[in-house]
């Protein structure tokens, strides 16, 4: 048993394959703790292997966390900007070693 979000057309694929799949369509709560669990799982997957198509996955993952709470990605963006502007970036790679 999978009990795991999967992207929208998984199923189609699964089906085309000529192999069954069980599913349910989540309530609210339940997709908001799938998404959460997603994001570590792609994160996961980055770490053990960083690529583009791994960061995608995390940024889709994002959009969609963004999405069911409402918010805009364009304004979650706005943010960072904003952020980087006043406490800066990373990339300058500055460690802080002590304090």
């Amino acid at each position: 048993m999978h009990n795991k979000l999967i992207r929208d057309k998984i199923i189609d694929i699964i089906n085309s394959k000529k192999e069954y799949a069980t599913t349910h369509v989540a309530s609210e709560s339940e997709y908001k703790i799938k998404l959460r669990e997603k994001l570590l799982e792609e994160v996961g997957e980055f770490l053990d292997d960083e690529n583009e198509e791994e960061m995608a996955d995390i940024l889709e993952v994002l959009n969609s966390l963004c999405k069911s709470r409402g918010w805009d990605m364009k304004e979650v963006e706005k943010i960072r900007k904003l952020k980087a502007e006043k406490r800066g970036s990373f990339d300058r790679r500055i460690i802080l070693d002590e304090t």
